[in-house]
């Protein structure tokens, strides 16, 4: 792995633990993002799946260790090796990823947080809502900066 290589693995991990430490809106981080960013610009595929979820444990150790800690983990490993089949970062795969964590957390929270009924299941889904607005926005833009500055940091190294 070159230098460029390990400084954006650095970066992407720093970047995961700061955010997520700062005060910010919930939910509103970039670690889908960056596990869909990884997956997509790194060749090794084993760094790919490590960067987001190095990011939240540095993190989460600050935050707290919680029982859904294996859901939300399981969540972001298939969400990078979702974008290992992916060309590029899109509107449609950021939505996609957005969706398929919102689907994947609810359930954990349902199971182990709201009566394993379908008045259980719809109220897990509908208090969800909030969350997943705010998700969608952090995903959003934390994907576009992502994007956006590494076509920058291209072009700026192709030019020298």
């Amino acid at each position: 792995m070159s230098r460029i290589e390990m400084n954006a693995v650095f970066g992407l991990i720093l970047i995961a633990i700061l955010t997520r430490l700062l005060p910010h809106p919930p939910n509103f981080a970039p670690i889908t993002s960056i596990a869909l960013f990884s997956g997509i610009h790194f060749s090794n595929k084993r760094i790919a799946l490590l960067i987001p979820l190095v990011g939240m444990f540095i993190s989460d150790l600050f935050l707290g260790i919680h029982l859904l800690m294996p859901v939300i983990y399981l969540s972001f490993t298939l969400i990078s090796v979702f974008s290992f089949y992916l060309d590029k970062l899109s509107l449609t795969s950021v939505l996609a990823a957005s969706s398929f964590f919102f689907l994947i957390s609810n359930l954990g929270v349902w199971y182990f947080f709201y009566p394993l009924t379908w008045v259980g299941f719809t109220s897990c889904f509908v208090a969800a809502i909030p969350f997943f607005a705010t998700a969608l926005a952090g995903d959003l833009f934390y994907s576009a900066a992502l994007q956006f500055s590494f076509k920058k940091v291209n072009q700026i190294s192709l030019s020298l």
